[in-house]
């Protein structure tokens, strides 16, 4: 049995290292490791017959969205899609179970940063590679055009789920660079830093400019960057004047309406669709996982220039959430969010490691971004990258684990 139990932690140690790398390669790669620490740590439950080691109250809400999601089965169109829905959710537990529990020491969250910062640096290059030689060099996807617009998608799909992963895991690399590396240590880490903003930069996703924007003024005010401050001020009003002249035709074009200009005509018809759905089923919604089947039936006459297909997201996580749940789904999400903000709030007030603290911090500015950017896209629902989501928070649930330690050794002393 040891020895089953040393290969167990040998696994899940090194798959929770190269999972948020894995997610640049290829979404099959990044559900192996998940795969893979998965059920090693199953296999430690069982054979010490453990049960999960995290803090209660982040369970307890989890389990009500879970709930939420089997009421919703009263509504549902498709038994065996919401089934599916159920699935994906007890896989988002298992990451959060694992990574809240297995993620062992400073020196393990050393490696883990690591490898999200090789991953920003990676995917960024692809970027690059993509936008001026017209395809990315890991699977050779074209570039993508907009409004006659060149943007990047690098090895995602689309431009705005890369901008979504790479607006989930900058304010990390952001955070540290800013608020612990000195010297030389602060000079090597602009390169990710640069490298990951002009990456994201490449997509030109509003709702990804928004959320680096939020929060790298966020970890700004908070590590008192006055000058930053000021700069990213500076940035937000010089930007209209220098942005690409295919993006200024856009804005004269919708009157320079800024809600358009953020969202489109086919976003703000699809939310108006989108209220009608949670109109006829407010409480338990139209059932989890279920969005695009019912979407024809609930939209309203669109005009030429808001056309939208009959199987589309929501573009916005919170109404997609609502309108799959009902309002018992979204009140149990925001109670997990809760949750977890106060949790990694208490754990950044506790913790006395100042590179464990900086790491707190910026994983609640990475949460806060992810949720900025899912208030234009669909986040929550897009498998590639919100698997980045749960892992992130699973890392404020490990965190919280070394201040019971610090706790425990003063009371030693």
């Amino acid at each position: 049995m040891r020895k089953i139990l040393k290969i167990a932690d040998f696994m899940i140690y090194w798959s929770v290292i190269i999972m948020p790398f894995s997610v640049v390669i290829a979404p099959g790669v990044a559900n192996a490791f998940i795969g893979i620490f998965s059920v090693f740590y199953i296999l430690k439950k069982v054979i010490k017959r453990e049960s999960p080691k995290i803090n209660k109250w982040v369970l307890l809400s989890f389990l009500c969205i879970i709930l939420a999601s089997l009421a919703s089965f009263i509504n549902s169109v498709s038994y065996g899609t919401s089934f599916q829905g159920i699935i994906k959710l007890l896989k988002y537990l298992l990451i959060l179970l694992v990574c809240g529990e297995e993620i062992r020491d400073r020196k393990h969250v050393v490696r883990i940063v690591t490898s999200i910062c090789c991953g920003v640096v990676f995917i960024s290059i692809d970027a690059f590679w993509q936008f001026y030689l017209g395809q990315d060099f890991v699977h050779g996807i074209a570039v993508h055009y907009n409004i006659g617009l060149r943007r990047a998608s690098a090895s995602f799909p689309d431009p705005n789920v890369f901008g979504v992963y790479m607006s989930a895991l900058i304010p990390l690399v952001v955070g540290l660079t800013l608020l612990y590396f000195k010297g030389k240590q602060r000079v090597f880490m602009i390169l990710p830093v640069v490298l990951g903003l002009l990456g994201a930069f490449l997509t030109f996703a509003r709702g990804t400019g928004l959320a680096i924007f939020v929060t790298t003024l966020f970890l700004c005010i908070v590590g008192r960057k006055k000058w930053l401050i000021v700069g990213l001020i500076a940035i937000l009003v010089i930007f209209p004047f220098v942005m690409p002249k295919n993006i200024k035709k856009w804005a004269k074009e919708v009157n320079y309406n800024p809600i358009v200009f953020m969202l489109n005509y086919d976003r703000l018809s699809i939310y108006r669709n989108t209220f009608n759905m949670i109109k006829h089923h407010p409480i338990v919604g139209v059932g989890v996982n279920t969005y695009i089947k019912n979407y024809a039936k609930y939209k309203f006459p669109e005009k030429d220039y808001e056309q939208t297909g009959d199987s589309i997201y929501a573009h916005n996580s919170f109404m997609q959430l609502t309108a799959e749940l009902g309002l018992l789904g979204l009140v149990s999400f925001l109670w997990f969010l809760f949750e977890v903000f106060k949790l990694g709030i208490n754990t950044y007030r506790k913790l006395k490691d100042d590179y464990l603290r900086v790491i707190v911090l910026s994983v609640i500015a990475c949460i806060i971004s992810f949720l900025v950017n899912g208030l234009t896209e669909t986040s929550l629902y897009y498998p590639r990258v919100v698997m980045v989501f749960w892992y992130l928070i699973g890392i404020i649930l490990s965190l919280s684990r070394f201040t019971d330690k610090v706790c425990c050794n003063k009371a030693k002393t």
